[in-house]
């Protein structure tokens, strides 16, 4: 049997005709550049995860990018962060010269270890940059204490984390992004809501930072040949906009169905004494965007899933403080040893909507049977 780390062919051909019309309608009209599909994926996105403001970018890098550059992420100042996540959630800020100042994750989660935070805080800190990765959200009622505390900006980097929500101490639950300054989404593929293409969106309750976000994504213009400032070309295409509205109008099913996977999937190898699974921590609601677990003999697992026909990937090989293209940071190795032994020990599984049952089953199996070989 072989199973695909992810595929989109499975849900493009369930729900085919109304991808088609949705496509189809944009092409008629022909208005590709921030169409009336885009401005009415804003309000949908902004209903859905009631933040007051969504702006949609070209991806969910440019997102990072734009929303760095707006709070100030730049020119020497720090910004405190996790080594352990995508390139984008650091080269945010080296883009515009600032530095990132990496913290430990917290094994557990793998999340940015929130009791590390405060002592890297000096006069030259300006903001925390929390990635909600995986499944679950970073501690947001302790991180928005040290920022109070510190007058920080706060940028949450949701690109993996639509549909989470956090309570914690609240007494509401609100969604990934709308507790900081800014929030920012990605609709890469594989995303919990992806497109098939690129695409982001930059969300926020501060009608000052969403105005300024809306001139950034075009070239910094208030209007057509007038700027205010020096901006960016990054809108969200229309026709992916028109794929998102489908796909959002599914998305709590398909969070629902994501959590049954990894429920076979915790159920079935929670007797393999060989691997280890994450836990969720502190109030909240987690979606299962990407199944991980941490393995002994990682490298040989994958290399016997590949065989199998197996799909994996693994987020992530080399922590960020360690990659050449942050060597002028100074770090070395050693100096983040938890991030540094997850990134040796991580993998994750096949999980999205469409996967079946006895696919879970077949690559459960042949877990068990590596390690009792």
């Amino acid at each position: 049997m072989k199973v695909s780390f992810y595929t989109s062919q499975r849900e493009f051909n369930e729900k085919k005709d109304e991808f088609n019309r949705a496509i189809q309608s944009v092409l008629e009209k022909g208005n590709f550049i921030l169409g009336e599909q885009v401005a009415q994926l804003e309000n949908d996105i902004q209903q859905y995860t009631q933040a007051k403001y969504a702006i949609g970018v070209a991806s969910g890098t440019d997102a990072l990018i734009i929303a760095a550059d707006i709070l100030g992420f730049k020119d020497g100042k720090e910004v405190i962060t996790s080594p352990f996540t995508f390139l984008a959630s650091a080269s945010c800020i080296t883009k515009h010269r600032g530095r990132p100042v990496f913290v430990d994750i917290d094994e557990e989660t793998f999340a940015m270890d929130v009791n590390k935070i405060e002592e890297k805080v000096n006069q030259k800190t300006i903001g925390i940059l929390p990635i909600h990765l995986f499944d679950q959200m970073a501690d947001m009622d302790r991180i928005m204490d040290i920022a109070g505390n510190h007058q920080l900006k706060v940028l949450e980097d949701a690109a993996e984390a639509f549909g989470m929500r956090w309570k914690g101490n609240g007494r509401h639950y609100k969604h990934s992004g709308t507790i900081g300054d800014f929030g920012v989404f990605s609709f890469f593929p594989t995303k919990t809501l992806g497109g098939y293409g690129d695409g982001g969106m930059i969300i926020t309750n501060n009608e000052e930072l969403a105005q300024q976000a809306k001139y950034y994504r075009v070239h910094g213009a208030s209007k057509k040949y007038h700027y205010e400032y020096v901006g960016y070309n990054s809108r969200l295409d229309t026709l992916q906009a028109a794929i998102l509205l489908v796909k959002l109008k599914y998305i709590d099913d398909a969070i629902r169905k994501r959590e049954e996977i990894a429920k076979q999937y915790i159920e079935t190898l929670s007797d393999c004494k060989n691997i280890r699974f994450p836990k969720i921590k502190g109030e909240q609601k987690p979606v299962y965007y990407v199944f991980n677990l941490l393995a002994e003999n990682r490298d040989e697992l994958a290399e016997y899933l590949a065989k199998n026909e197996i799909g994996y990937s693994i987020y992530y090989p080399r922590p960020l403080h360690l990659q050449a293209c942050f060597g002028d940071l100074g770090y070395k190795k050693g100096d983040f040893p938890i991030a540094e032994r997850v990134s040796n020990k991580i993998i994750a599984l096949p999980i999205y909507p469409e996967i079946t049952t006895d696919e879970v089953e077949f690559i459960c199996e042949k877990i068990k049977l590596f390690y009792k070989n």
